[in-house]
């Protein structure tokens, strides 16, 4: 997984003032802009942000979205909600076909106030797809903005699926994260990172929890995670992740795969998608 800088301050230490917005739509904007955009492959957006809320779709290619303390890998079957004011930064995977959704405050009270990946189902899927042929100003008063009322009514729906990645906050843990996700392939013992860092498991064990919320023996069986859920949406057959990413077998992998998600591994597959 490709590492690039970014802030290890917390959301709230974040001076907007210092990132770039991307504006999007002003105050005579409908409630909600469709945009699509084509991005790529390896295309990567730097830090910015957007006074609206987002909501962020592949049809084809896979994003990993990062933000201060997280990061996410979005295939085509998932979309990921970004409140507003939210600084996040963006690597593409293949070429992406990117559909967004640029909701105000109004239309988007109620949903979550942090960053979530959501399962999109295939009557939204169509819905996104009408909604960004849309002109931008579209007849608030007419069949489109009926058409824009079920498109948010559906999104409100969306199970929230586990794909995120919390991330540390103190450099020298932050670098050693960065270290791991650069080759995932590598999996050494716990007590072999601790030694690195002239520390002792069980300081190394204390600080990423209370960092993360996770273990750090956790927090690396769901980096392998997010990365098995890019490398199968772009075409790698189980098997081949599995190895690539330490696993002994395929079906170790797999049983992995499916008590964290719930589904098989297949389902993220592009054949699939």
């Amino acid at each position: 997984m490709d590492s690039h800088f970014f802030p290890t301050l917390s959301p709230d230490a974040i001076d907007l003032s210092q990132v770039a917005e991307h504006r999007v739509g002003d105050a005579g904007s409908p409630a909600i802009v469709a945009k699509r955009s084509s991005y790529p492959n390896r295309h990567h957006i730097g830090p910015h942000w957007h006074s609206r809320a987002q909501f962020m779709y592949a049809v084809a290619g896979t994003m990993r979205v990062r933000a201060p303390r997280r990061v996410w890998i979005i295939p085509p079957s998932r979309a990921l909600w970004v409140p507003p004011h939210t600084v996040h930064e963006l690597q593409m995977y293949g070429v992406v076909e990117m559909r967004s959704l640029y909701v105000n405050d109004e239309w988007a009270a109620g949903m979550p106030a942090s960053c979530v990946v959501l399962n999109v189902t295939a009557l939204l899927r169509e819905l996104v797809l009408r909604a960004v042929t849309l002109p931008v100003d579209y007849d608030v008063e007419g069949e489109e903005a009926l058409l824009m009322s079920l498109l948010m009514a559906e999104i409100r729906r969306l199970p929230q699926c586990a794909l995120a990645l919390p991330l540390p906050e103190s450099p020298d843990l932050t670098a050693l994260c960065d270290r791991i996700l650069s080759d995932l392939s590598q999996r050494q013992p716990c007590d072999f990172d601790a030694s690195a860092m002239k520390t002792s498991t069980r300081t190394l064990y204390r600080r990423f929890i209370k960092e993360t919320g996770i273990t750090f023996a956790r927090w690396k069986q769901q980096a392998r995670l997010l990365e098995s859920v890019r490398r199968l949406a772009e075409g790698v057959s189980v098997t081949t992740v599995a190895f690539d990413l330490g696993y002994e077998s395929a079906s170790a992998f797999s049983t992995m795969f499916r008590r964290s998600l719930g589904v098989a591994p297949r389902s993220f597959s592009k054949a699939a998608s």
